[in-house]
């Protein structure tokens, strides 16, 4: 399995160790446990954009027409002037 070497200051060093203690797990596990929520929780957030974003496309033309004065905000923010 691939490794990955990090460095921590000394203060976060002994964080990491009593937090690790105090869940009665090894720092290697609560380090790799914290990376793989962060993880999950980016690519959860990538698939809500895409969700927004098809939703979004689909139903564009209800969205101009309940928000005319965006729509025209938005056609006109790109032009250079």
């Amino acid at each position: 399995m691939p490794a990955l070497n990090v460095e921590f200051s000394d203060r976060e060093l002994e964080d990491l160790r009593q937090i690790a203690k105090e869940r009665g797990t090894s720092m290697k596990a609560l380090v790799r446990e914290a990376a793989a929520a962060d993880i999950a929780r980016h690519r959860a957030l990538q698939e809500g954009a895409e969700a927004f974003r098809r939703f979004f496309a689909a139903h564009a033309d209800e969205f101009a027409a309940a928000f005319p004065e965006d729509e025209s905000a938005a056609k006109g923010a790109g032009r250079v002037g």
